[in-house]
């Protein structure tokens, strides 16, 4: 407005805006939106970078700086844009040097020169870009320099979807595009990604195009003698990597060509490249680029190959655990899918009936029944990035650091959402609040606090944790709004342990037993009928280990064996996987050296919490019949 109609703001007297200053993640489109600004009106744009106005000599530093602020007023009206102005407005209070504080000065003594009685009513409007707003100069955010800040966050689902749509105008596609469903699978994307996740699938097409064109048969394959157009044996990871080997290939063998050398063929077809230079050495023509487009398997597969910012330094990832890996705890899965996964896969149910999601689930329970295990099954099975926090990594000796820590977690996690953020051993990062308590750990858990209440403000960013010790936690944390959702996990009975033992047994070659005359499947049964008698108390990882150790028998006598024909130099026969196979008497035996990890004291305790946490159990609706109306024990009352 200050620049399309000035007179409005010479009529009424008004001061226009004389800066705005853009920042947010690397990526997310601050260049392009101001350069799109000047476009838009057709006005001078005048760009520097931060870092080149920075000089060795004194004084040049102050003279670029006044020589192109002199540039816009001449050209008046017109947009000054500064990308990275963090380099030469820091805090004057924490300059290293004298001379930065002489920047900083300067450029305050330029931007205050914009005002229009010494422009001639012309505007100049000053743009600048960071991704770091809170190392700037206090004196360059108030009003009367930059007026406005805008914040440029990650985009969400819907923004992506336009950013992809905006990105693809001008690409030949063909075939169902779905949009939408790329948008979803691109959480934490920001502009730049998407630019690159392009770019990607242009590359996969051409080299696609190449192979079709060197011989290659690039149509889909048939079923039962008719085409399926869309229809691949192949999955997109296979075919861009069979792509990327083959012009490896051929650019090896263009290279030996030129060189005089002969390279010996790998394949009996012709190489793709040489084949196309030979059959097409002129321009082709519009009826062969026809049939030149990219197809939605070349997003598909550019999306294994292309990794986003946020992500780079491996700090989000999507774990590779599924609810199959997990027996029992079927209550449990139910709880979670409501409480996490359901909210991340149709966020729009969940807002057609006005519920607003869980924001935080806390797992107690003994040690070992499968919390941690859970918590990376949610994750998979919503496809939301995972961020694992172990308890006491955050904690650092040095003053605000330990806050810092906790900030950035969820910083990260509202930048790569949906995510799921999971603190394993919360008693340590956030223990109960009292006079023996150290003031540094009481600020984390401040913290932290504050962080989870401004959950409901991030959306698809969701807290699980997990702790033995609920008791050593500070009540807060358990309030509605936070972690308000307690689960138990408790050790497993006898239908639970054998439910366990079979996830577990799916890679384990069981034989039959000789002593018995026993099948296999007999095996597996008096296995599991081993299990659900002697094992009462044991917890999931203690199963685990039991088969661990039921495995290390079977080895050992195969190892024997082996040993044993070696020396003698006879020959065993099958190959050695063939020969290892674990038995019944195995898991006899394995019982006597696998004991539960939780005693019984340690049972009756967390028996005591989960009374005191997760409530009595209701009574039957006899004996509510039973108490007289008006009694003390009176649930009514």
């Amino acid at each position: 407005m200050p620049i399309s109609h000035p007179e409005v703001y010479v009529h009424t007297g008004v001061q226009p805006p004389r800066g705005v200053l853009l920042h947010g993640p690397p990526g997310c489109g601050k260049t392009m939106l101001a350069n799109a600004i000047a476009g838009e009106l057709e006005v001078p744009f005048i760009s520097i970078s931060a870092p080149s106005i920075v000089s060795g000599m004194s004084g040049e530093s102050e003279r670029s700086l006044r020589g192109a602020f002199d540039e816009a007023q001449k050209a008046a009206p017109s947009i000054l844009f500064i990308d990275e102005i963090d380099a030469i407005t820091p805090k004057r209070e924490s300059a290293q040097r004298e001379m930065e504080r002489r920047i900083v000065a300067q450029f305050l003594t330029c931007m205050d020169e914009l005002s229009w009685e010494k422009t001639g009513n012309k505007p100049v409007i000053v743009i600048g870009a960071t991704n770091r707003p809170d190392s700037l100069d206090s004196a360059l955010r108030r009003a009367g320099r930059f007026d406005h800040e805008i914040s440029m966050t990650v985009p969400d689902e819907i923004g992506r979807e336009q950013i992809l749509r905006a990105q693809c105008v001008k690409l030949k596609l063909t075939g169902g595009f779905d949009f939408r469903a790329l948008a979803k699978a691109t959480p934490g994307y920001v502009g730049a990604d998407l630019s690159a996740l392009t770019g990607a699938a242009g590359v996969i097409a051409v080299k696609r195009i190449f192979r079709s064109f060197g011989g290659f048969d690039a149509d889909p394959p048939s079923v039962n003698g008719k085409d399926q157009p869309g229809v691949h044996t192949q999955s997109p990871e296979d075919i861009a990597q069979a792509s990327d080997m083959q012009v490896d290939e051929d650019i090896t063998s263009v290279i030996s060509s030129q060189a005089g050398v002969v390279a010996p063929s790998t394949n009996p077809i012709s190489s793709s490249i040489s084949s196309f230079l030979k059959r097409h050495p002129n321009p082709l023509t519009p009826e062969e680029l026809e049939p030149l487009t990219i197809t939605y398997d070349d997003f598909l597969a550019a999306l294994t190959q292309v990794q986003p910012s946020s992500k780079r330094e491996g700090f989000t990832t999507i774990p590779d655990v599924t609810w199959a890996d997990i027996g029992a705890l079927h209550s449990i899965r139910d709880e979670l899918k409501m409480a996490i996964v359901q909210p991340i896969r149709r966020p729009e149910v969940f807002r057609a009936v006005g519920i607003t999601a869980s924001c935080g689930v806390l797992l107690w329970g003994p040690p070992g029944c499968g919390k941690t295990l859970l918590a990376k099954a949610v994750a998979n099975e919503s496809r939301a990035n995972f961020i694992s926090v172990k308890g006491p990594e955050l904690l650092n000796k040095y003053v605000g650091e330990s806050e810092r820590a906790v900030r950035q977690v969820f910083s990260r996690a509202a930048a790569s959402a949906p995510c799921v953020i999971f603190f394993d051993e919360l008693d340590a990062l956030v223990p109960r609040r009292d006079d023996s308590l150290s003031e540094s750990s009481a600020r984390v858990v401040n913290t932290l606090l504050t962080e989870l209440d401004g959950l409901q403000v991030r959306k698809e960013v969701y807290v699980i944790a997990a702790t033995n010790r609920p008791d050593m936690i500070d009540p807060a944390m358990c309030r509605p709004g936070r972690l308000d959702k307690l689960l138990y996990v408790d050790l497993p009975d006898g239908d639970e342990r054998t439910d366990i033992l079979r996830t577990l047994l799916r890679n384990v070659p069981l034989a039959p037993d000789d002593s018995s005359s026993l099948s296999i499947s007999a095996s597996l049964d008096a296995i599991l009928n081993i299990v659900r008698q002697k094992c009462d108390g044991y917890s999931g990882a203690d199963l685990a280990a039991l088969v661990r150790e039921a495995g290390v028998l079977a080895l050992r006598e195969t190892l024997n064996v082996l040993d044993a024909a070696e020396a003698s130099g006879t020959n065993v026969g099958p190959s050695e996987n063939q020969l290892i196979k674990v038995t019944v008497d195995h898991f006899e035996r394995a019982t006597g050296k696998v004991l539960p990890s939780v005693s019984v004291a340690q049972r009756r305790k967390y028996e005591a919490l989960r009374s005191k946490f997760a409530g009595l159990p209701m009574r039957s609706r006899v004996e509510r019949e039973e108490i007289p109306r008006g009694s003390r024990d009176d649930p009514a009352l």
